[in-house]
Protein backbone atom coordinates (compact mmCIF):
# COMPACT_ATOMS: atom_id res chain seq x y z
CA UNK A 1 0.00 0.00 0.00
CA UNK A 2 1.24 3.49 -0.87
CA UNK A 3 0.40 6.45 1.37
CA UNK A 4 0.35 10.13 0.46
CA UNK A 5 1.63 12.99 2.64
CA UNK A 6 -1.59 12.93 4.68
CA UNK A 7 -1.37 9.19 5.30
CA UNK A 8 -4.22 8.36 2.89
CA UNK A 9 -4.12 5.20 0.78
CA UNK A 10 -3.10 6.45 -2.68
CA UNK A 11 -3.71 3.07 -4.32
CA UNK A 12 -7.39 3.16 -3.34
CA UNK A 13 -7.82 6.60 -4.93
CA UNK A 14 -5.95 5.84 -8.15
CA UNK A 15 -7.68 5.22 -11.45
CA UNK A 16 -7.15 2.16 -13.58
CA UNK A 17 -3.94 1.67 -15.55
CA UNK A 18 -2.47 5.16 -15.37
CA UNK A 19 -5.72 7.14 -15.30
CA UNK A 20 -5.99 10.23 -13.13
CA UNK A 21 -6.94 9.62 -9.50
CA UNK A 22 -10.64 9.38 -8.78
CA UNK A 23 -12.27 12.71 -7.94
CA UNK A 24 -13.19 12.61 -4.25
CA UNK A 25 -15.69 15.42 -4.81
CA UNK A 26 -18.08 12.87 -6.32
CA UNK A 27 -18.37 11.14 -2.94
CA UNK A 28 -19.59 14.35 -1.28
CA UNK A 29 -22.46 15.17 -3.63
CA UNK A 30 -25.95 15.17 -2.12
CA UNK A 31 -29.07 14.20 -4.05
CA UNK A 32 -30.41 17.50 -5.41
CA UNK A 33 -33.45 18.64 -7.32
CA UNK A 34 -32.42 20.29 -10.57
CA UNK A 35 -33.63 23.75 -11.43
CA UNK A 36 -35.54 24.76 -14.53
CA UNK A 37 -33.73 24.18 -17.86
CA UNK A 38 -32.71 27.81 -18.31
CA UNK A 39 -29.90 30.16 -17.35
CA UNK A 40 -31.58 32.88 -15.31
CA UNK A 41 -28.64 35.26 -15.68
CA UNK A 42 -28.69 34.96 -19.48
CA UNK A 43 -32.45 35.46 -19.58
CA UNK A 44 -32.09 38.63 -17.50
CA UNK A 45 -29.76 40.24 -20.07
CA UNK A 46 -31.24 38.68 -23.21
CA UNK A 47 -28.36 36.34 -24.06
CA UNK A 48 -28.70 32.90 -25.65
CA UNK A 49 -26.77 29.97 -24.18
CA UNK A 50 -25.09 27.11 -26.06
CA UNK A 51 -25.28 24.47 -23.34
CA UNK A 52 -26.76 24.23 -19.85
CA UNK A 53 -25.01 22.70 -16.84
CA UNK A 54 -26.43 21.75 -13.47
CA UNK A 55 -24.53 22.13 -10.20
CA UNK A 56 -24.49 18.73 -8.52
CA UNK A 57 -24.19 20.32 -5.07
CA UNK A 58 -27.27 22.56 -5.14
CA UNK A 59 -29.11 21.96 -8.45
CA UNK A 60 -28.49 25.47 -9.84
CA UNK A 61 -28.73 25.54 -13.65
CA UNK A 62 -26.50 27.90 -15.62
CA UNK A 63 -24.85 28.26 -19.01
CA UNK A 64 -21.53 26.64 -19.91
CA UNK A 65 -18.18 28.30 -20.56
CA UNK A 66 -18.91 28.16 -24.29
CA UNK A 67 -21.89 30.46 -23.78
CA UNK A 68 -21.51 34.25 -23.67
CA UNK A 69 -22.00 34.44 -19.89
CA UNK A 70 -20.16 31.38 -18.60
CA UNK A 71 -22.46 31.50 -15.59
CA UNK A 72 -21.84 27.91 -14.42
CA UNK A 73 -18.18 28.70 -13.79
CA UNK A 74 -19.17 31.98 -12.12
CA UNK A 75 -21.41 29.93 -9.81
CA UNK A 76 -18.43 27.73 -8.92
CA UNK A 77 -16.25 30.77 -8.17
CA UNK A 78 -18.96 32.21 -5.89
CA UNK A 79 -19.88 29.00 -4.06
CA UNK A 80 -16.98 26.53 -4.39
CA UNK A 81 -19.49 23.87 -5.52
CA UNK A 82 -17.03 21.67 -7.44
CA UNK A 83 -18.94 19.43 -9.89
CA UNK A 84 -21.41 20.17 -12.69
CA UNK A 85 -23.17 17.89 -15.16
CA UNK A 86 -24.59 18.40 -18.62
CA UNK A 87 -28.32 19.07 -18.35
CA UNK A 88 -28.95 17.26 -21.65
CA UNK A 89 -31.09 14.13 -21.00
CA UNK A 90 -29.06 10.92 -21.16
CA UNK A 91 -25.68 12.66 -20.87
CA UNK A 92 -23.20 11.21 -18.36
CA UNK A 93 -20.70 14.10 -18.77
CA UNK A 94 -19.56 15.72 -15.51
CA UNK A 95 -16.87 18.32 -14.87
CA UNK A 96 -14.91 19.02 -11.68
CA UNK A 97 -13.80 22.67 -11.55
CA UNK A 98 -11.31 21.90 -8.76
CA UNK A 99 -9.47 19.26 -10.79
CA UNK A 100 -10.13 20.93 -14.14
CA UNK A 101 -11.25 17.71 -15.86
CA UNK A 102 -14.14 15.43 -16.62
CA UNK A 103 -15.04 12.98 -13.88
Amino acid sequence: MTLDAEGMNVTARAGLNGQAPRCDHLDLLPAVERGLPECKECLAVGWAWKRLLVCLTCGWVACSDGSPGGHAQAHYRETDHPVVADLEPGSAWRWCYVHGRTV
